[in-house]
């Protein structure tokens, strides 16, 4: 009989993050045979401040580029900063020779935004509200 206990929590503990991380790296190293994952920042900083005004977060592994997390405050947006930050981003994933990147945004967010630039849609998945839907794109490196 199993008595292992399940525990369902909305709080993510940084010691069970970092646990599920390292398990999950070392099993994809072992069957891989590569160890490569590495995390990616590229931030907009505000000249005078320093302080990060917004930017794109991710990671590269296995030959792959993935973009996370993408923000600009509206004040930015429409000035050519976004993709300014995204070219930067994915020149970075090249240097590091991904093959291929991935990402998935919201119908309301900018999936028009990276297919302008070159991103392809190989999925969606309908979530809430009503009539809006997870995109999932990725573009050749």
């Amino acid at each position: 009989m199993d008595h292992h206990q399940i525990v369902v929590s909305d709080v993510i503990e940084p010691e069970v993050e970092q646990l599920l991380s390292a398990g999950l790296s070392a099993f994809n190293d072992q069957a891989s045979g590569i160890s490569d994952w590495q995390a990616l920042a590229v931030t907009v900083r505000d000249p005078a401040t320093d302080q990060v005004l917004g930017g794109i977060t991710g990671r590269t592994s296995l030959g792959l580029l993935f973009l996370d997390l993408f923000y600009l405050p509206e004040s930015l947006r429409g000035s050519g900063l976004g993709s300014r930050l995204l070219k930067a981003y994915e020149e970075e994933g090249r240097r590091r020779g991904c093959q291929s990147a991935v990402l998935y945004t919201l119908s309301f967010q900018a999936p028009a935004f990276y297919e302008k630039h070159g991103w392809q849609r190989f999925g969606e998945v309908p979530c809430k509200p009503e009539g809006t839907s997870r995109v999932f794109l990725s573009k050749a490196l």
